[in-house]
């Protein structure tokens, strides 16, 4: 029986798991959630719920992907005896669904990149350019390109691929971040972005909001609940520190986040108008990005040269993410015995034909964004539960503090698994479900063919959680396919 591949080194590990987690919310949702949130008030929150929900998560994927050498199901299945394979299946459906409108997003900074190579993007009027950029059949093009590029890597393997890629990728988006970023500070005007980000208005911590962005923005960015850091888990090699692992990765994140904000902020309130600059920031994710950012390194010196730069690093940041959740949906294939080509080659075509309706119509690609982005949710709600079903205590025993010398992790690390976790996606679920009813769609709020609706979520989860409760047994079965031997 062939040897499980493993990662290299803790420096390859590193770098995979990084490449995951620092993607497009780094970038364009740090920033913008953080100046609209107290600027640097925010940080304070965000840095707690980075030890209280996101590392914790982050430790339970690496030890359940490690423990149990299997894919996102097959781990809930051994770690239940079958009986909660259905909550892998979930957390599988959630990423595998994103990955499918994640891969036009690619393609969209694949494109932004080339634009603003070649053209004169920020010459163009203010989203002109995104207008015909984010839908139809180029669109299209861009999204089959990146699944391509995403797939060929996946199709390499861990070390020859997911690694040697991730050792390329996440060296040289740090780098163009601080280029960006020494740039954005050294502007005139720039103390104006810099205080958003260092000058704390405490005040602010007394509005539940910023608390509720702060985790939310913590549980997405970190990719905490994915079920991704499960997946990488099963290359970790025997004596490889979960715990040591799971820190080093939440760091790294909230600093890619930093420099994102460095890179972004100072430069928009520098070059912008003040009307302006609150306008990009209240312009929603893509708008910040695909039609002020190219205006604001336009009007900078040296923004011909700094602004097809910044979008190679979104490109970077957004195929690093890509890989692995290609990753994540080829192994769960590979669990039921199927080869590694072979997989990818399904999941590949699965991303390209089930891709094409977000690539085609930005509605449709909203809708996934929202139903699937709070899906998320539940997913790292899923991860604590399978611990606590398996036994907590039991869990720490056999599959965390099992590295000699390692850091060890107690009482602590079970109370936010079993409570702090369920009382975080409690709080959280709720207020996204509040502004659903409340904000974006209170006259429909019930209506599932509404984009923002509170319907339409419960449709789709609720299809994809009937479906797998009726169908737990087969897919837990078919996930028991022989263990490979793993090398130490």
């Amino acid at each position: 029986m062939a040897k499980l591949e493993t990662f290299s080194s803790r420096w390859g590990l590193i770098l995979a798991a990084l490449g995951m987690a620092v993607g497009t919310g780094n970038m364009w949702r740090f920033p913008r959630i953080a100046a609209q949130n107290g600027g640097a008030a925010f940080l304070i929150p965000w840095i707690i719920f980075l030890f209280i929900w996101s590392i914790p998560l982050l430790i339970a994927e690496f030890s359940i992907g490690r423990g149990t050498r299997r894919g996102v199901i097959g781990s809930f299945s051994a770690l239940t005896n079958g009986r909660l394979a259905w909550m892998g299946g979930f957390v599988s459906v959630v990423t595998i669904m994103i990955l499918f409108y994640y891969s036009v997003v690619t393609g969209w900074t694949l494109r932004y990149f080339l634009a603003a190579a070649s053209v004169r993007l920020g010459t163009i009027a203010p989203g002109e350019y995104w207008q015909t950029a984010h839908s139809g059949w180029l669109a299209v093009g861009y999204h089959v390109l990146s699944a391509l590029a995403g797939a060929w890597i996946i199709q390499r393997g861990v070390v020859k691929g997911i690694e040697a890629a991730n050792k390329i990728l996440v060296p040289a988006l740090f780098t163009l971040l601080i280029v960006a970023g020494f740039r954005a500070v050294t502007l005139p005007g720039a103390e104006r972005g810099l205080e958003f980000l260092f000058n704390p208005d405490l005040s602010t911590l007394a509005h539940y909001r910023t608390w509720l962005e702060a985790l939310t923005q913590s549980a997405w960015s970190t990719g905490a609940g994915w079920g991704l850091i499960l997946t990488y888990g099963i290359y970790l090699r025997k004596k490889d520190d979960v715990a040591l692992n799971a820190v080093t990765i939440g760091f790294g994140d909230n600093s890619a986040s930093l420099l994102a904000g460095l890179a972004v902020l100072p430069a928009v309130f520098a070059i912008l108008s003040l009307e302006d600059a609150n306008a990009a920031m209240s312009a929603g994710n893509e708008g910040l990005m695909f039609t002020w950012i190219p205006q604001v390194f336009n009007r900078m010196p040296g923004g011909g040269i700094l602004l097809p730069l910044f979008f190679l690093a979104l490109f970077f940041a957004a195929l690093s993410s890509l890989i692995a959740m290609i990753e994540l949906a080829t192994r769960i294939l590979m669990d039921a015995g199927m080869a590694r080509t072979r997989a990818v080659r399904i999941v590949t075509a699965a991303i390209i034909v089930f891709g094409i309706p977000s690539a085609l119509d930005l509605a449709v690609f909203q809708n996934q964004d929202w139903v699937w982005g709070v899906g998320l949710m539940i997913s790292g709600l899923f991860i604590s539960l399978v611990v606590t079903a398996h036994g907590s205590k039991r869990f720490i025993e056999e599959h965390v503090n099992i590295t000699p010398g390692g850091v060890r992790v107690g009482a602590i690390f079970e109370i936010a698994l079993k409570y702090l976790i369920p009382i975080q996606f409690v709080i959280m679920f709720s207020w996204w479900m509040y502004q659903a009813a409340a904000v974006y769609d209170p006259e429909g709020w019930w209506n599932p063919l509404h984009t923002y609706s509170v319907g339409t979520c419960v449709a789709q989860w609720g299809v994809a959680m009937l479906l797998l409760r009726v169908f737990n047994r087969r897919i837990a079965k078919a996930s028991e396919h022989p263990l490979a031997e793993v090398e130490s």
